[in-house]
């Protein structure tokens, strides 16, 4: 079965498309990468989601209605461009008749037991800890040292992500992991395979912001005349 799977929750626009099968008498399941794309994205999420979709699908030699399942990653993030891949997913899963999956975007960075540190911007970052692939502690937004100290508090010898990235100083403790600063659809794809063979139902796909916005609703207007 053919899986999509994309994030937008940093900088970086990801897609990959994989291949998912049971392996063997184990029947372990895992998922062959037959194309997959990232790039950076600033604030053109919108732009770049769908022309990288029709990239990877088109390297893949797959029409959008040979897909089993759609994935994306929930965040944490910045509203508008995580907004973007969790609407696209939704969009396609209904239009195609399938199931939309979706996984924290910390964890996509790195199949290593690490700490993972992004960009969430106003000098801080969001992070978690990771072992197995699973998250163990976070996710969380805080100061760049106050990430870290939790980091050496459980034992992380390594650290993926902007975070180190941004603030090599505050990091310093942490060794910092290469070719890990944003996060990989293919290991997206890999994340939700299991889910996508065994027939789960679809996730109730909602982002995770871990910061209020900075719009919101008007209070009452202010009397402009005597009471």
């Amino acid at each position: 079965m053919l899986v999509l799977g994309f994030d937008t929750s940093t900088p970086a626009v990801t897609v990959a498309l994989g291949r998912v099968a049971a392996r063997g008498v184990t029947g372990a399941v895992d998922a062959d990468i037959l194309a997959e794309t990232t790039e950076v994205a600033s604030n053109r999420h919108g732009e770049l989601l769908g022309p990288l979709i029709e990239k990877v699908l088109r390297a893949g030699g797959v029409r959008p209605a040979a897909l089993a399942a759609v994935a994306v990653g929930t965040g944490p993030g910045p509203f508008t461009g995580l907004r973007v891949g969790i609407v696209t997913a939704k969009a396609m899963a209904d239009a195609l008749g399938i199931p939309a999956y979706g996984q924290p975007s910390l964890t996509l960075l790195t199949r290593a037991d690490a700490g993972v540190a992004t960009n969430a911007r106003r000098k801080q970052v969001y992070w978690a800890v990771l072992r197995d692939s699973t998250i163990v502690a976070g996710p969380e937004i805080d100061l760049p040292q106050i990430a870290a100290q939790r980091f050496v508090a459980a034992g992380v010898g390594a650290v993926c992500g902007e975070g180190p990235q941004l603030y090599p100083a505050e990091f310093a403790a942490c060794a910092t992991m290469p070719d890990c600063e944003y996060p990989r659809a293919a290991l997206l794809v890999a994340s939700v395979a299991r889910r996508a063979w065994d027939g789960a139902p679809a996730d109730d796909l909602q982002p995770l912001y871990l910061r209020r916005p900075d719009a919101s609703p008007p209070g009452r207007p202010k009397a402009v005349t005597p009471r």
